[in-house]
């Protein structure tokens, strides 16, 4: 049995992250502060998800406080996988002070962490949006990266550059994760496939940034987790895109999700947010060949899949808020 610290534990990936390291054998330390970036309801459950699980122990920690760390520096760890962060490009134009902190401090204080407990793993969740606008481009992990459009992409590249400091001068070995806009059960409600499940059910006016034709690579979290799972291979310092390779735009989604319901959406279409790109497609290439890792659910099956969870669940879910 192994021992992982895994912050940011009751997140969107973070849940599936544990899940699947406790369902492979592992003991997990989780940490997560539960704030209210979006609505804490979805978080509370998720945690009761994951403390069925003996192996499971959770600390409710904020990574700022480098104090409440320390609690783990005599603490022997196989790694640390770092999920917490501020979340969500345009929320990052609201509050910036908040997102370099959280993303840029509480990271130097996960690898200080790492570096007291002699851990030579640590693995690093970041964002397919430090690649910016790619004009429809595949993009591999070699995509210039120095135009980033939001004060959360920006801190998700400093986060980067702050782990190869840590790599070079301690011999800490690090992945590197961007992640695509990635969806599924127990999502983030104020994430556009969560909102437009709940808005179309519901028969609430959607609202479209754009005219719709703007694709994303969605991927589906339980691949995302099992990549996240991967990559604590050794692999010295490397930048692995975990996407679908498969772009699908946002109508597309609409009209997927119509379909699965048996409803039609009632939308509004308004000017493209300046955070916003036209497009996001992964190469993955290289988290195939080093990772072994490709993602194995189609998207029309992981529609499903979250459909059937939300309406599985919307005694509690009908009043989860979406504006985050």
């Amino acid at each position: 049995m192994s021992n992982y610290l895994v912050t940011g534990s009751i997140g969107f990936i973070g849940t599936q992250v544990c899940i699947q390291l406790l369902e492979a054998g592992h003991h997990v330390i989780g940490i997560d502060s539960i704030n209210d970036s979006y609505d804490p309801a979805i978080k509370h459950v998720r945690l009761g998800q994951l403390e069925i699980y003996k192996d499971f122990e959770f600390h409710n920690l904020d990574i700022l406080n480098s104090n409440s760390l320390s609690i783990f520096t005599k603490t022997a760890l196989e790694g640390i996988i770092h999920l917490a962060a501020r979340a969500g490009v345009r929320q990052s134009l609201l509050y910036p002070h908040e997102y370099l902190n959280t993303n840029l401090i509480g990271t130097l204080n996960l690898l200080e962490l790492c570096r007291a407990t002699k851990t030579d793993k640590f693995v690093l969740a970041s964002t397919s949006s430090l690649y910016g606008e790619t004009y429809s481009n595949l993009i591999s992990e070699t995509y210039p990266t120095d135009s980033p459009l939001t004060p959360y992409s920006v801190s998700k590249k400093s986060a980067e550059l702050l782990c190869y400091s840590y790599h070079h001068q301690y011999n800490i070995d690090i992945s590197i994760n961007r992640y695509f806009t990635v969806y599924g059960q127990f999502g983030r409600p104020d994430m556009s496939i969560f909102k437009f499940i709940k808005l179309i059910n519901e028969d609430k006016t959607l609202t479209v940034f754009g005219d719709g034709s703007q694709t994303r690579d969605f991927t589906h979290v339980n691949d995302v987790a099992t990549g996240t799972i991967k990559s604590l291979k050794k692999v010295g310092y490397q930048i692995f895109n975990l996407g679908s390779n498969n772009p699908v735009s946002v109508n597309q989604v609409i009209s997927l999700i119509e379909d699965k319901l048996g409803k039609i959406a009632k939308k509004k279409y308004i000017p493209r947010n300046s955070a916003d790109v036209t497009s996001t497609y992964a190469d993955i290439s290289k988290a195939h060949q080093m990772l072994n890792w490709v993602p194995q659910m189609s998207f029309e099956d992981g529609i499903q899949m979250t459909i059937d969870w939300y309406m599985a669940n919307t005694n509690w879910l009908s009043s989860v808020n979406i504006d985050s």
